[in-house]
């Protein structure tokens, strides 16, 4: 699990190699990830969008903009949380993701929430220690 809080807001990740959907001979690796955010703040706040920067195992890196998360813009109030699952296809057997959300609080004012990077490693990566 990797974890990150910012303003009261915390965000746990799990990710899950999804081996059934994968097909490693031609190039296919699917990942599911879990994503909790709890409210530890004092304020209630809104989920508006979302930016990702997933990093494949070759550098490749895209960069994945929209509004909310699965199609929802949660409210969440303080002690209250959120969770949801998606999922995340790459062309090689290991990357990275690493991203933030943008909120809104009680005042309406914006701010960026810490997603942690998380690694993407399926059982086909080759390991080497430095």
């Amino acid at each position: 699990m990797y974890e990150a809080v910012t303003r009261g807001i915390r965000i746990r990740v799990t990710p899950q190699y999804l081996e059934e959907q994968s097909s490693p001979d031609e190039g296919q690796f699917y990942w599911a990830y879990t994503i909790d955010i709890a409210n530890e703040g004092e304020e209630t706040v809104q989920l508006r969008s979302r930016v990702w920067l997933i990093t494949d195992g070759l550098g490749q890196t895209e960069e994945v903009r929209g509004p909310g998360v699965v199609g929802e813009t949660p409210v969440i109030q303080p002690g209250g949380s959120f969770s949801y699952t998606s999922g995340c296809p790459l062309r090689t057997p290991s990357g990275i993701m690493v991203g933030s959300y943008q909120m809104t609080d009680e005042k309406g004012e914006l701010f960026d929430v810490a997603v942690p990077a998380f690694s993407l490693d399926s059982p086909f990566v080759v390991r080497s220690l430095n």
